[in-house]
């Protein structure tokens, strides 16, 4: 098969679809892989690597998606690559269907084949493809949250850990997942006080028997949503439902309650995000204020430490990549249940019944 990797050009996004290792197993599995010229230097990987992996080197996208079978990327098409996508090719990558009718209609025409990284599901109903960027976001959530909340930026001008005599900052996170687990990790880390909200309570007593003791979990409910937006300083929103758009949890009239410089950090925005005031925002412009309250919701947060972020991905994309390779996309789903819940549209038709919806 024929492999494509394309330079991702959405806003500081300096990931990269393959590293130079997985052109290796791909090219000693006797396919050929092309890469754009240029496309992993964000992430520390340059075209001599790739060179020595054994790729083939493109100067532009047009000549990587006109030359391949399959597309190998990071983030979603953006409008300007729409055109270049062919009928039958395979595009794996973050898809994200539910937060943009314009991409779910490009890719209808295209009539290709799109398997979104996010839907490839386990049996216990984890996502493999999506648990190392959740987990890179988590963590950011907290690191981008501290920042946003130094006076300078419009924020409270709290320091999330505290200093002896005076307590520490207040983090609330919304979902138990793996964002909520990762984010609550640093922020406990600094020293925040942190309480953390979830539906489900198998997850809430995970977190309670693994997190220190100034983690606190209780039920998601909008009572206790409306009660501890008051007293909170950071609020991380990490609700995810597969495939579908997230929750609205905290709506316009909730800010009102909010101090004033409170920073929400929605890490669900790929999935239309889960407060109703949030708008899709870039590394380059990362936030906006509403009525006194400071909103962070980067579509692409693990962008930003891309050489982390690229390797991270590659460990759990290049298995899947092989498989589709090796075997083409329709075998490749027959044997493998969790890559077939990765189908989201096919030849013009919308597989996925959560894009539908």
């Amino acid at each position: 098969m024929k492999i494509g990797v394309p330079k991702e050009i959405k806003n500081n996004e300096s990931r990269v679809g393959l590293t130079p290792a997985g052109v290796f197993e791909l090219v000693k599995n006797n396919h050929t892989v092309y890469i754009q010229n240029t496309a992993g230097e964000g992430s520390g990987f340059f075209d001599d690597d790739y060179i020595a992996a054994g790729a083939q080197m493109l100067a532009k996208a047009e000549d990587v998606f006109f030359n391949s079978d399959m597309i190998v990327k990071v983030k979603e098409p953006v409008a300007e690559e729409y055109p270049l996508i062919k009928e039958n090719q395979i595009v794996f990558t973050y898809f994200h269907f539910a937060s943009s009718k314009e991409l779910t209609d490009a890719m209808i025409q295209s009539k290709s084949v799109c398997i979104a990284y996010e839907t490839v599901e386990d049996e216990d109903g984890t996502l493999p493809l999506l648990t190392p960027m959740s987990e890179v976001a988590g963590r950011m959530a907290i690191q981008q949250g501290a920042k946003y909340l130094e006076k300078p930026i419009k924020g409270r001008g709290i320091l999330l850990g505290g200093v002896p005599g005076v307590p520490p900052g207040r983090v609330l996170i919304l979902g138990a997942g793996v964002v909520g687990i990762q984010a609550a990790k640093m922020a406990a880390g600094l020293g925040a006080h942190v309480t953390i909200l979830d539906i489900n309570m198998k997850r809430l007593r995970y977190v309670n028997d693994v997190m220190p003791s100034h983690v606190v979990t209780e039920l998601s409910t909008e009572y206790n949503i409306r009660r501890h937006i008051k007293t909170h300083d950071l609020i991380v929103g990490g609700v995810l439902i597969p495939g579908a758009k997230a929750p609205k949890l905290i709506t316009k009239d909730m800010l009102k309650d909010m101090n004033p410089g409170t920073v929400l950090v929605d890490v669900a925005v790929d999935q239309g995000g889960c407060f109703e005031t949030t708008r899709p925002t870039t590394h380059e412009d990362p936030t906006y204020i509403i009525d006194d309250v400071v909103h962070y919701c980067v579509t692409n947060m693990p962008g930003a430490v891309p050489y982390t972020s690229t390797l991270a991905l590659t460990n759990v994309t290049l298995p899947y990549v092989l498989k589709i390779a090796n075997l083409g996309w329709e075998e490749a789903c027959e044997r493998n249940k969790d890559l077939k819940k990765g189908v989201n549209i096919v030849l013009g038709n919308i597989i996925y019944e959560g894009i539908r919806k």
